[in-house]
């Protein structure tokens, strides 16, 4: 953020009084939901009755806390964008590709604004549980955009005298917003999809956040139809996060901020030092180890690869381990806390294809310990050839046994997570609230005390990540909706029809075309639009739903690993200022031992599917 001589100008104590009033609020809701949650389970087990609102305001809270957040991301530059062709932009012209960005954003809240306010005042219908207007579950989206356009106007300014800096960007966004919408009846001929991904891949590759190409886009989709049709973005955009599910996914979140200011994470990485540190390639084992461990409690690969990096890879660096090797390790054992219970992208896809959250959570626990078992081989055999980790002394029993004793408040955790859910106990949702409160009382109780400052930076930080993901989930959601009412499902089930009576090859087929996806694609919208587009063919085939959501999730999450988009790769090597480029090329064997796995989850049902039916409910 460049405050440069305007820190102390108006304008910038105006945003700052915007920042700390949506602040307040967006953390203030989550913390919210997260009572809201414990007080549904409460209710229900103690109180033995149950309350009809409480996910309905929860849900209602998740879109104004998405959509307002889209503003202050904008204003952090928290949001996800693709930066790999944009570094080959010349110094010179690089303050006219920001302006160029930054006019694509501009476009985009000018029709989130317009077209949201519109379909919020045409809304007549109320809630069933709390009796409120979806008017004001619409005004989310408008309300968002407009602040987003303030902070468009005032946030470049490097100076009160450059504030014309700001208008030119709103100007352009207007202008712009408006020519396509005169231009766009040129287009009417044109397929509504070809317009779609042509117009959303080109916002991306030129450094447009993923979020707004893939919401311009949409629009770029309709306009030169129906302008009725321009509502269903909005619609769409709010809708897709009208899910209690979703929920789960702030709260696992805030669940890792918390474990990491209460020393949760610092005391997991010594338990697991104590038991493999000795090992060849000590470090990079414990690195491994520690995923899984925090993989079993917060699901946030990000969460995880911003823990460990600040922490293990200096160490790992001062005892001799090359830093890319170090940040290669980091990235790719923290892919694993998607494949391990409870997996953020595991409720994404339930939620997607109305399966079960607790199957899936039993079924990722022995193909995600396997693919933690091939990257410790591939840190065995590196660290072999490279000499790393042989000074570390082997612990006792007795110290295995108290530094086990120490974690073991932080262990119970994911073993009530999952039987919770898998039991029926609690939803996933309820469960990441249960997470939240016992993080904090871990912490408390047993390890570091934090103070209310630092666990406010914590909910604040929690709330800005969980924003930066489902913005991106919302806009995927119209994205979809548009392949989806040009048949394209239809159209690519057709194609692979003949597949479907050779589930052998249909499913080497996806995963290539997954893998492919992966690369360009983040994550959890790649999830949104896949999943609809590929349930009907893998049911068709007699896949099992179950085991193809572990193998969809085994491939995507690869794609966090691998230029362009990279995601974990960036993040670590972005925390230990390490050459990005030396992180890819350090993560090749590991990927590739990543695809071995996925090849065995593929063709071997059984080690997905054998766990979900010997524990039934």
């Amino acid at each position: 953020m460049n405050h440069d001589s305007a820190a102390a100008g108006p304008s910038e104590r105006f945003l700052g009084i915007i920042d700390r009033a949506l602040d307040g609020i967006c953390v203030g809701l989550i913390l919210l939901t997260v009572l809201v949650a414990l007080l549904q389970v409460f209710f229900r087990y103690v109180l033995n009755a149950s309350l009809s609102w409480p996910e309905e305001f929860a849900r209602w809270a998740f879109v104004w806390v998405v959509f307002l957040g889209m503003a202050l991301a904008y204003r952090r530059d928290s949001h996800i964008s693709i930066d790999t062709l944009v570094r080959f932009v010349p110094q010179r012209l690089r303050t006219l590709h920001a302006v160029l960005v930054d006019i694509a954003i501009a476009s985009t809240c000018v029709a989130l604004l317009l077209q949201g306010h519109r379909l919020a005042v045409q809304t007549s219908y109320v809630s069933p549980a709390l009796g409120w207007s979806f008017t004001f579950f619409y005004l989310a989206v408008p309300v968002g955009a407009a602040l987003n356009l303030v902070y468009l106007t005032f946030h470049r300014c490097a100076s009160e005298r450059r504030i014309w800096s700001g208008v030119v960007r709103i100007g352009g966004g207007i202008a712009a917003y408006h020519a396509l919408l005169q231009f766009a009846p040129l287009l009417r001929g044109a397929n509504p999809s070809t317009i779609l991904v042509i117009g959303a891949l080109l916002l991306v590759s030129i450094g447009v956040p993923i979020a707004y190409s893939l919401t311009l886009g949409s629009y770029l989709a309709f306009f030169p139809g129906n302008p009725l049709m321009l509502l269903t973005v909005s619609h769409n955009l709010s809708s897709a996060l009208n899910s209690f599910i979703l929920l789960a996914i702030p709260f696992f979140i805030l669940t890792a901020a918390v474990m990491n200011v209460g020393g949760i994470t610092r005391r997991l990485m010594t338990t697991a030092s104590a038991f493999v540190g000795h090992l060849r390639g000590g470090l990079g084992h414990v690195n491994v180890v520690t995923s899984v461990l925090l993989g079993g409690i917060t699901g946030s690969s990000s969460a995880d690869a911003g823990a460990t990096s600040k922490i293990l890879v200096p160490e790992m660096t001062e005892r001799g381990y090359h830093p890319s090797f170090s940040c290669a390790v980091t990235a790719s054992s923290s892919v694993l806390a998607n494949m391990i219970p409870p997996s953020l992208s595991l409720i994404m896809y339930a939620a997607l294809a109305s399966v079960s959250v607790g199957a899936l959570f039993i079924a990722t626990i022995v193909p995600g310990l396997l693919m933690a078992l091939a990257l410790a081989l591939v840190v065995h055999f590196i660290s072999v050839r490279r000499g790393y980790g042989s000074d570390v002394p082997k612990s006792s029993a007795r110290q295995r046994l108290l530094a086990l004793r120490a974690t073991l408040p932080a262990l119970v955790l994911p073993v009530g997570i999952v039987g919770g859910v898998r039991f029926g106990v609690f939803t996933a949702t309820e469960a990441g609230a249960v997470a939240v409160l016992y993080a904090c009382i871990v912490s408390f109780s047993f390890y570091t005390r934090p103070t209310l400052r630092q666990l406010a930076e914590t909910a604040r930080d929690a709330m800005m990540d969980t924003v930066s993901i489902m913005f991106i989930v919302a806009a995927a959601s119209p994205f979809a909706w548009v392949l989806v009412s040009q048949q394209v499902p239809q159209r690519l089930a057709m194609g692979l029809g003949f597949l479907t009576s050779q589930p052998f090859l249909l499913l080497l087929a996806i995963n290539g075309f997954l893998l492919v996806v992966g690369l360009f694609i983040e994550l959890f919208a790649a999830l949104v639009i896949l999943v609809p587009l590929f349930m009907p063919i893998i049911l068709a085939a007699g896949i099992n739903p179950v085991h193809f959501g572990i193998i969809m999730c085994a491939n995507l999450v690869m794609g966090a690993l691998t230029p362009p988009l990279g995601v974990l790769a960036f993040v670590t090597a972005r925390i230990t200022k390490t050459d990005v480029i030396s992180v890819f090329r350090a993560l090749v064997p590991f990927l590739i031992a990543m695809i071995g796995v996925l090849l065995l989850i593929t063709y071997i049902p059984s080690l997905s599917l054998a766990l979900p039916q010997l524990i039934r409910p």
